[in-house]
């Protein structure tokens, strides 16, 4: 990912926030000579170092992705930036925040192993539910998936938030979000401040 210094993002325990927090991502690696992508929802393990999701038993992006490099890709808000916004001239841009994942990907398909997978995913996105749904799974249908570790070997954050703008132009651009409704690219942009030496 083509990451100027200014929009880098380094901080591991900031990537794994992100990572939970937007954790709908794109699986992709290679099948049949060309690229192939799954969107999954992913789990991260605790100490940050694995992520854990499972495909469809029939997708055919299983055939070849035991013991395959991979690339996942997660992303957070995003807004057109209009030059109209900014006090100088400049040019038409886009803001966004998004985190790729590089590992080794390794299949598995143990019974009970798919099921803690299934029951986290279950818990994770149930559990702001007044009453959440409670899984109960029949072997045949854990039969019809696999699951799929990653061991992290490198992460990227990009976060282009309009750091390389001035004070001015950065307050302007969140007044102009904020009166489009697009509170939470403003919101990132204020939550992330820019080192002082690109201002």
């Amino acid at each position: 990912m083509y990451t100027p210094k200014h929009f880098s993002v380094s901080d591991r325990q900031e990537l794994s926030h992100f990572i939970r927090n937007n954790a709908f991502g794109q699986l992709i690696s290679n099948h049949n000579h060309r690229p192939e992508a799954s969107h999954l929802p992913f789990l991260l393990s605790a100490d940050g170092e694995r992520l854990t999701c499972h495909l469809a038993r029939q997708n055919p992006q299983l055939e070849k992705l035991d013991g395959q490099q991979v690339l996942v890709i997660f992303n957070g808000p995003h807004a057109y930036i209009s030059p109209r916004w900014y006090q100088s001239a400049s040019v038409p841009t886009w803001n966004y925040q998004s985190v790729h994942v590089y590992g080794t990907a390794r299949t598995f398909n143990d019974a009970e192993r798919l099921m803690t997978l299934v029951d986290q995913l279950s818990q994770k996105y149930e559990s702001g539910a007044e009453k959440p749904w409670q899984p109960e799974y029949s072997p045949k249908l854990l039969r019809a998936i696999t699951g799929v570790e990653i061991e992290i070997s490198d992460i990227q954050g990009k976060y282009k938030l309009s750091q390389n703008r001035s004070t001015e132009d950065r307050q302007s651009v969140v007044e102009a979000l904020r009166a489009e409704q697009k509170s939470e690219m403003a919101d990132a942009i204020q939550r992330w401040e820019p080192p002082i030496e690109s201002c």
